[in-house]
């Protein structure tokens, strides 16, 4: 089973300070129900060693209404319990590839939180993978579904996103398939 993981973030930076974790389970066949979602306080992450970079802070000010209240209207738990949360959930032993939105963003993002507690991300390295790759080399568009900037909205729609770019590379390989060559 695969993973996608969005992370909503006051920063860009590998210190970033995490405010939101969302992920979901995934296959060729859709995204399963099993998904994770946990608000995580910014005062925690920055007491954790995180940075906060103004420019994130700005884009947020300018995000939509329901998106900065994803963030803001519910208290957020402290960052190492969800951490933990996150590593139980994620199930490491039966994970194919760990998706974020970018190769140097998410992924490095949230296995840079786990080194500041002095642990190693619960995922192996060789995991990693990159939805933003992908995605800029289909022509398949993303039917975004949900609020834009909310950590689990985003990763359900990439991981729909990236099932639809797969079976659209299924159907062109298929033997027999005529592609004008």
């Amino acid at each position: 089973m695969h993973v996608m993981i969005d992370l909503e973030t006051m920063g860009t930076a590998p210190n970033a300070p995490i405010v939101a974790i969302g992920a979901c389970r995934f296959d060729a066949n859709g995204v399963s129900e099993d998904k994770f979602y946990r608000q995580v306080s910014l005062q925690s992450s920055v007491d954790g060693g995180a940075t906060i970079e103004a420019g994130a802070v700005i884009c947020w000010l300018k995000e939509s209404k329901k998106a900065r209240a994803a963030i803001l209207e519910a208290e957020g738990e402290d960052e190492w319990p969800a951490l933990c949360d996150f590593t139980a959930w994620l199930k490491a032993d039966e994970l194919s590839g760990l998706w974020g939105n970018g190769a140097a963003f998410d992924n490095a993002i949230l296995s840079q939180t786990y080194r500041r507690y002095g642990q190693e991300a619960p995922w192996r390295f060789s995991l990693d993978r990159c939805y933003r790759t992908v995605k800029n080399f289909s022509p398949i568009e993303m039917d975004r579904s949900g609020t834009h900037h909310h950590a689990l909205d985003d990763a359900v729609s990439q991981a729909k996103h990236l099932v639809a770019i797969w079976a659209a590379e299924q159907a062109c390989a298929t033997p027999g398939n005529n592609r004008g060559e």
